[in-house]
């Protein structure tokens, strides 16, 4: 019995069994102009908190790389002064 060697077959994207989303989603804050990230806006920061209190990612988001890195630090700013909590156990 002879081990028989299999012929090297290149995969595509479409072969790697990773689902492909449709379209990006398009970056709330450069939509909408009067939309502003300000760190005292606590209801506006959560939706861009998961349950358990972490920054939901700009791939999952959909915020571009500029508006992210502000809320990202508004959501920081607000967490420092106590007017959101770093971890999840405090929401309600």
């Amino acid at each position: 019995m002879a081990f028989e060697k299999k012929p090297f077959v290149k995969r595509s994207s479409s072969d790697t069994g990773r689902r492909r989303m449709g379209r990006r989603k398009g970056c709330r804050f450069c939509a909408d102009a009067t939309l502003g990230i300000d760190y005292k806006d606590v209801e506006g920061l959560r939706n861009f908190l998961t349950e358990r209190g972490k920054i939901i990612p700009r791939r999952i988001s959909g915020n571009c790389a500029k508006h992210q890195r502000k809320l990202c630090e508004a959501i920081k700013r607000a967490r420092n002064i106590a007017l959101l909590p770093f971890t999840g156990k405090h929401f309600g």
